[in-house]
């Protein structure tokens, strides 16, 4: 009779766990929340993280020794080169004797100055279609997108990391000189998908400005393919050369909490060969001396802002961790 009692009150019991157990199963789980980029990164959840990048590094000497100058001062913290540019060996030679440089790649399809030019580096007959009469990359956007074919474009432009590589740049990530390879969506996919292949980083424009434009799902295609790009891209500069200093210690004000932004400039220095070959030498100099002051970093630091290069990025996106973080930018 007792065995029978026991019995008798296990079975509701068992009854009603069976019931609970089929429950969770039919439940769906709750939706992981996934961790921001910053976070990711080792941050904490609101900080202000921020990679300030050189463009155009090799483009000419002055440029190329301004960069350098920018980047040992810690005000920069990533540059990216000019591969098919005359001063590219230069840079290559500074790369070896700084491996800590953060360096990426310039993709370039344009040759904007009139009086100073480059073209591809697998050469005129080998990609006819991104060159003018004279085998020079053409000036401005619009033409590469009338004559070149895209072919020939991901061969110029893996031709470009491929020559990096080879001389021994450890590339950290790449963006695309002048935005070429980022307004034409055919292109933009093209760049990801190379950045995918080479386990790189790459610029990308933030979500907002994507989903107004129409293109957040070149965002969804880097997700998807594993590329990293930080979540707000500032695009804009100084109008006036006199408003430098307050056009970038506003800008610091403006970096948002919990994001990683990224600003960029065009470093130069007021020589004779930078105003014969440009015609933006005054705002690259007036960039170029605001970011290698030391009061620039501690306006950085009153801002609350954390310095950050595309290393970092990298190693995030190879190693699913993030690395350890620099304890300063600049030697």
């Amino acid at each position: 009779m007792r065995n029978e009692r026991v019995r008798a009150a296990r079975g509701p019991a068992l009854g009603l766990c069976f019931l609970w157990w089929v429950i969770a199963m039919a439940t769906p789980p709750q939706a992981e929340v996934r961790k921001s980029l910053v976070e990711r990164l080792g941050f904490r959840p609101d900080a202000k993280v921020l990679i300030i990048n050189g463009d155009d590094f090799g483009m000419n000497h002055a440029d190329t020794v301004a960069t350098i100058q920018a980047m040992k001062s810690g005000g920069v913290t990533s540059a990216t080169i000019m591969v098919p540019c005359p001063w590219f060996p230069m840079v290559v030679d500074f790369a070896k004797q700084n491996p800590q440089a953060n360096l990426g790649l310039h993709l370039t399809l344009t040759s904007e100055w009139k009086r100073y030019k480059w073209g591809p580096v697998l050469g005129r007959t080998a990609v006819p279609s991104l060159v003018d009469e004279l085998g020079y990359f053409y000036a401005d956007v619009q033409s590469v997108y009338r004559h070149a074919k895209l072919d020939e474009v991901e061969r110029e432009v893996r031709a470009q990391v491929d020559r990096a590589l080879k001389a021994g740049i450890d590339v950290t990530h790449v963006d695309s000189h002048m935005g070429t390879l980022q307004y034409d969506p055919k292109y933009h996919e093209l760049y990801i998908k190379i950045a995918k292949d080479y386990k790189l980083p790459c610029r990308i424009a933030g979500r907002e400005l994507m989903r107004a434009r129409n293109a957040e799902y070149l965002l969804d295609l880097a997700d998807r393919l594993g590329v990293l790009y930080p979540d707000r891209l500032y695009t804009d500069g100084p109008k006036k050369v006199e408003d430098t200093e307050r056009f970038w210690r506003a800008r610091f004000q403006e970096i948002e909490a919990g994001k990683v932004s990224e600003i960029f400039i065009h470093a130069g220095l007021l020589t004779p060969e930078m105003e014969a070959t440009t015609g933006t030498w005054h705002q690259r100099t007036a960039d170029s001396d605001f970011f290698g002051r030391p009061d620039t970093l501690a306006a950085l630091r009153s801002a609350g802002i954390e310095r950050l290069s595309y290393r970092e990025l990298r190693h995030l996106q190879r190693a699913g961790k993030p690395m350890l973080r620099a304890a300063s930018y600049g030697w």
